[in-house]
């Protein structure tokens, strides 16, 4: 296996986890309609980045492998924006912290690898 297939075995792999970790930290949420919000748009921000990942293993070109990273990584923003305002609605914070220090890390592997890429299209 090549060091590029390891990269991006490794990248889904954790964008996985962080997906399971997501679902089993909202499932802490108190049941009320506000927390109903964040849940729905949280779980479907973070779920989005490992499938638009794995979605761009099967791209059709290079550009189309770029734009499902470029989804990825506006994913992982709109998950910070919702992991932030999660915050406010539970008692355990530091996991809150832990899964944005996460997807903070995921963001910035996506932003690195789409700068990458489009270095190594250019030339």
């Amino acid at each position: 296996m090549s060091d590029n297939q390891e990269f991006r075995k490794k990248l889904i792999a954790r964008a996985f986890s962080f997906a399971r970790m997501v679902i089993a930290f909202v499932d802490n949420f108190p049941n009320k309609r506000s927390a109903w919000i964040i849940t729905d748009q949280l779980l479907r921000a973070a779920m989005s980045i490992g499938a638009n990942i794995t979605e761009a293993q099967a791209a059709s070109s290079k550009r189309d492998f770029i734009n499902f990273l470029h989804h990825a990584l506006k994913s992982a923003n709109e998950t910070k924006f919702w992991l932030g305002l999660s915050k406010d609605i539970i008692d355990n914070k530091e996991r809150a912290d832990a899964l944005l220090k996460e997807v903070a890390e995921l963001a910035n592997i996506l932003g690195a690898s789409i700068t990458t890429l489009k270095d190594k299209r250019s030339i």
